[in-house]
């Protein structure tokens, strides 16, 4: 049996790695995008690395582009087989990946006008929605707990993951040579007393794990509530600089849990009496389709139901659809907090705020995410004084701030409990994925103090083969 990491390989992003079993059985765990490398990602999402057309099956842990982006070109490329997920998953990752799709070819579109002018060659999107669709077909569900055969030799197993809706670590049982093999990979590890979801739960003994690392050297410690940091924030840039707060945020999962914090607020009597954007046709699906999963919610947020209906929804708020009217914002001087995808401020609608508001020092971007270094986002959590942006320099005026405790990804802290049910004697090794390779190596020694002795954190494209 062998495991080769194609993906999330001493970086962040582009989850795909491919286990191989001797009678030639092969399935692939996640299937994502690399994004915010810039470049780099054009071409590393163009090579899978493997043939699509000779994996069985694939395992998806949870919806976010980076795990499942790069589906519909797996299919469009030859892959046939099922896709388990769980139920809220395939949810989310049909918005999500028709969303994606659209990108895909608008962006071709955009630059094919440019390089017809020239006389250059046109490109091809990395998949459409016809594609999309055709992947979506695929998907089969598998609800948490659910021992499910996948083949008479393998069996697969989903825990709740904690990380977003739907998310789960996966759990495989393989048969080989007599010998039976227990696998986990743990997707992305959410925070234990998440603001929303469920904590990730403990799992069976496993003989090797991968392990997400994101914040392997990083610890989320809050000076105070969250819904108190961004009061303060608001206030300080709304009501006494009469500014805008711009806050780029992912759809899936950080919007939901800005608009809950709000919420909250409201229901004190404390949320300033301004307006609220969330201009992002696709954060108004995803939280549709949490409103539809209430079993991933926590006791909080259970408590609150009882009273509140819509825990995402309070007075100021509103949901921008049209191009129109997200342009709009750029010309309405008042203040006002506008939430916008992506998370990293590489792309979207987010993008062009932060254009259109970077320049004036009574606002404030807001930070509320892991951002890739090389991202706009990234840039500007480096307190860099001047960005690119849509290929010209701007000059960082406006202040940026950032709430790093909001993030989705567990710290060093939450990855070791999470590892708490777990016998180290009993794992023969963990593979350090998704995360940069300075923060796997300190979270390395972390894992060693543990008891966690066999430790390895394999680059992009290498095989391993497993006892």
């Amino acid at each position: 049996m062998t495991i080769t990491f194609h993906g999330a390989a001493r970086n962040v992003t582009g989850s795909k790695h491919l286990i191989k079993l001797k009678d030639d059985t092969t399935i692939l765990l996640d299937c994502g995008m690399f994004q915010g490398m810039g470049e780099q990602s054009e071409d590393m999402n163009e090579h899978f690395g493997f043939k699509p057309d000779k994996v069985d099956y694939l395992i998806l842990s949870h919806a976010h582009i980076d795990h499942c982006g790069l589906i519909p070109r797996l299919v469009a490329e030859g892959f046939n087989g099922p896709i388990f997920c769980t139920s809220a998953t395939m949810d989310l990752a049909r918005i999500l990946l028709m969303d994606s799709a659209h990108i895909q070819m608008q962006d071709a579109a955009y630059s094919n006008k440019h390089r017809a002018r020239k006389g250059q060659p046109l490109l091809t999107p990395l998949y459409t929605d016809e594609q999309a669709i055709a992947a979506l077909r695929l998907f089969k569900i598998v609800e948490y707990h659910h021992e499910y055969e996948i083949t008479p030799r393998v069996k697969l197993t989903f825990t709740d993951a904690g990380h977003i809706l739907g998310s789960a670590a996966v759990h495989l049982t393989i048969l080989e040579d007599g010998k039976i093999t227990h696998i986990t990979f743990s997707g992305d590890v959410g925070r234990y007393g998440d603001m929303l979801l469920n904590s990730p739960e403990i799992f069976e003994q496993a003989d090797y794990i991968l392990l997400e690392s994101t914040y392997g050297d990083s610890l989320h410690k809050e000076l105070g509530p969250i819904e108190d940091a961004l009061l303060d924030i608001i206030k300080q840039t709304c009501l006494i600089k009469k500014g805008k707060v711009i806050i780029p945020a992912f759809s899936v999962g950080r919007t939901q849990e800005l608009l809950y914090a709000l919420n909250s607020l409201e229901l004190k009597g404390t949320l300033p009496d301004v307006n609220y954007y969330v201009d992002s046709p696709l954060s108004q699906k995803a939280t549709e389709v949490l409103m539809n999963h209430p079993e991933v919610y926590n006791n909080e947020i259970k408590e609150v139901l009882k009273t509140d209906a819509n825990p995402f929804g309070f007075k100021g708020l509103r949901f921008i659809q049209s191009t129109e009217e997200s342009k709009a914002l750029n010309n309405d001087l008042r203040p006002c907090v506008i939430i916008s995808s992506s998370g990293m401020a590489e792309a979207g609608r987010v993008k062009h705020h932060i254009k259109n508001n970077i320049n004036n020092d009574k606002n404030t971007i807001l930070m509320v995410g892991y951002c890739e270094p090389n991202s706009l986002g990234g840039h500007l959590l480096k307190g860099d004084h001047e960005v690119h942006i849509f290929g010209e320099m701007y000059e960082v005026k406006a202040e940026v701030q950032s709430i790093r405790s909001m993030s989705a990804h567990g710290d060093y802290e939450d990855l070791l409990h999470f590892l708490a049910c777990q016998d180290p004697s009993k794992v023969k090794k963990i593979f350090l994925v998704h995360g940069e390779y300075e923060v796997q190596q300190h979270f390395a020694g972390k894992l060693k103090e543990k008891g966690f002795s066999h430790i390895e954190i394999p680059y992009q494209h290498q095989k391993i083969e497993l006892e």
